[in-house]
């Protein structure tokens, strides 16, 4: 994907596409590193873009919110 970017005049410093940590499928989304002069370009050049047959969604990465993401974990209930 780092040379797809390149492709469309984007340099991107790394590519994370986010997987599923059970069965390691894509989770449909993910983060390329980019220079702060870069951002706007790769929005522009980027978005609505088709890479192996979707449509791509570009835009700057926002901070997490608090309370969102982190660690979950599975909790079984039992009827006792």
């Amino acid at each position: 994907m780092t040379t797809w970017f390149q492709q469309q005049g984007v340099n991107a410093s790394g590519v994370n596409v986010m997987r599923d940590r059970f069965s390691n499928e894509s989770r449909g989304f993910g983060f390329a590193e980019v220079e702060d002069s870069d951002i706007d370009r790769a929005v522009e050049q980027c978005n609505g873009k088709q890479f192996m047959g979707r449509a791509l969604v570009i835009n700057e990465a926002r901070p997490m919110e608090k309370g969102g993401g982190g660690q979950r974990r599975a909790r079984s209930e039992s009827g006792h």
